[in-house]
């Protein structure tokens, strides 16, 4: 089923690819298919030769959580995405319509505000950890506390109950209590 699924998506792909090659090659407004061409060899051999690995060593030694993980790989994303429009700014060929917008400052913008989400999320996540929820650090802590009580409970002979909240099992933690 799985091979079957990946032939579909790279047919798929490759139907894609031939009506994008067609479409350039029959388009009037393009009169230099070949700049094209050479454009989007370039723009594969920065994305898979330079910033895929560069975001893979990242995300593998430099980089532990999820969620900066997460907002690295949409910062690549819309940096691939808007960066050629930052790098054409200014060169609109006498054509002012071309690229009108601050680009630059757009794409800094967006970053800037996926940041502050990641950033938020972050904190979401670190405080549902320590917060009420009980997360999995305070949940050990917990548990070698209530571990210590009850050694020191049947340490000193059943006389002393242990603080803290029973297990719920009964009779547990009360040893020696009957006697």
């Amino acid at each position: 089923m799985a091979a079957l699924l990946r032939g579909a998506v790279l047919l798929g792909g490759l139907v894609l690819m031939g009506y994008g090659l067609y479409g350039m090659l029959g388009d009037p407004f393009i009169t230099d298919p070949v700049s094209v061409l050479v454009w989007g060899a370039w723009a594969l051999v920065l994305h898979d030769g330079w910033w895929v690995p560069l975001l893979c060593l990242a995300g593998r030694y430099a980089v532990r959580g999820p969620v900066l993980r997460g907002w690295l790989i949409v910062a690549a994303a819309v940096t691939a995405v808007g960066l050629p429009a930052v790098l054409r700014t200014g060169d609109d060929n006498g054509n002012p319509s071309v690229l009108p917008l601050p680009y630059l400052r757009n794409l800094l913008l967006v970053l800037a505000a996926t940041a502050g989400l990641a950033l938020l999320l972050a904190l979401a996540r670190r405080w549902r950890g320590m917060g009420g929820g009980a997360g999995p650090h305070l949940r050990e802590v917990a548990g070698g506390i209530s571990a210590r009580a009850r050694r020191w409970a049947r340490w000193a002979g059943g006389r002393a109950r242990p603080q803290g909240r029973s297990s719920g099992r009964p009779g547990h933690g009360r040893r020696g209590s009957h006697g």
